[in-house]
């Protein structure tokens, strides 16, 4: 099957990319003292010349005093910080790129036994359903939490990225507002219902829409599951997604970037639409949508946990959502991890790798 239809413009808001096709943000927790570098420079520079349409940055930390849970994540704060994704944002332009940064705070989410220097924080000081951890965040915390991340989108804007994305998916800070399961809140931060539960993302993604302006791209990475629970459910119906989406684009998101394990599988099976999660998410709130989950590869992400790698598989199905606009654009994690080129590659009918599990080690 013909991959054109992944190699055709999109533009939004004066940003126009070459193709459909998104360097997934993946954590790589290689960043000296938390400063992005030359190594961090050149392993996005090379993406770009492999031409990624959209390169997202790993995630990269706003300014709270325990905003992330592993010493080589990178800072978005500081000046050194700013400098080194100066350098990153000056290299991947220089390739004929774009690039945004992915914009995190962690919550109270375990990754090893590395401690922040600072208490945790979450929506009600646990990390999951009956699993204390931390401590429950103040209206004040809250509120200088969301100034965080409204100064670290201007910083990028003023940086020259290209976009900028917030990560409200996987268990993380924002998902922790999200899920029911770790907001027990009962101030106006909390509530039965999703719509009252993503009040702390709307209240964070208006603060960016009013540092970055109305024409600079903002992008909203969200999720069903969570690592603490990879059965969980934020949405069980179209109306409860509505619910949980669609305040989001009112307040200024112009991309649902819509994160499921493998990207094929339909989000409400007993329904017949057979659309998958970012399928629905176009649907119903109209917002263009970014698709990820396992594309290219035979085996999800979990399995690079346990250090298995992975064969490639085809794209045909993805050709043909792509084709039927279900979604806007396609992101692509470990394929890119092990093959810088794998884009360039597709468009030119190349022999494409699969993910080989010992290049989490590097930055290839």
């Amino acid at each position: 099957m013909s991959t054109d239809t992944l190699f055709r413009p999109f533009t939004l808001k004066g940003l126009t990319l070459a193709n459909r096709i998104v360097m997934a943000p993946m954590t790589r927790a290689m960043a000296q003292d938390g400063i992005p570098g030359e190594a961090q420079a050149t392993y996005y520079r090379r993406r770009a010349e492999g031409e990624v349409g959209l390169i997202l940055t790993e995630g990269t930390v706003i300014d709270r005093p325990a905003s992330r849970n592993l010493p080589g994540i990178p800072f978005f704060h500081g000046d050194a910080a700013s400098a080194g994704w100066a350098g990153v944002v000056k290299q991947v332009h220089a390739a004929g790129g774009k690039i945004g940064p992915q914009i995190w705070h962690t919550g109270s989410t375990r990754a090893g036994a590395w401690e922040p220097s600072a208490p945790v924080e979450s929506p009600s000081g646990i990390v999951g359903p009956d699993d204390p951890r931390g401590q429950t965040m103040t209206e004040e915390d809250i509120a200088d939490t969301v100034t965080a991340f409204a100064r670290a989108a201007a910083n990028a804007k003023a940086l020259g990225f290209d976009v900028v994305e917030l990560h409200g998916a996987h268990g993380y800070l924002i998902d922790q507002f999200f899920w029911g399961g770790t907001n027990l809140r009962d101030d106006a931060f909390g509530g039965a219902s999703i719509r009252e539960r993503s009040r702390f993302a709307a209240e964070a993604v208006r603060a960016v829409r009013a540092a970055v302006g109305p024409d600079f791209p903002l992008l909203l990475r969200v999720s069903q599951w969570k690592q603490q629970d990879y059965s969980a459910r934020l949405a069980t119906t179209p109306d409860q997604m509505t619910e949980w989406l669609l305040p989001l684009v009112e307040a200024g998101v112009d991309i649902l970037h819509c994160s499921q394990r493998r990207f094929w599988e339909p989000e409400f099976p007993d329904l017949d639409a057979g659309l998958n999660f970012a399928g629905w998410a176009k649907k119903l709130t109209g917002a263009a949508t970014i698709s990820v989950g396992s594309v290219g590869l035979s085996s999800d992400f979990l399995a690079a946990f346990t250090g298995e790698s992975s064969t490639r598989s085809s794209l045909d199905d993805l050709v043909a959502r792509m084709e039927r606009e279900e979604f806007d654009l396609i992101a692509v994690g470990r394929a890119l991890i092990s093959d810088p080129s794998w884009v360039q590659k597709v468009r030119l009918g190349g022999e494409v790798e699969g993910f080989n599990a010992a290049d989490l080690a590097e930055l290839v």
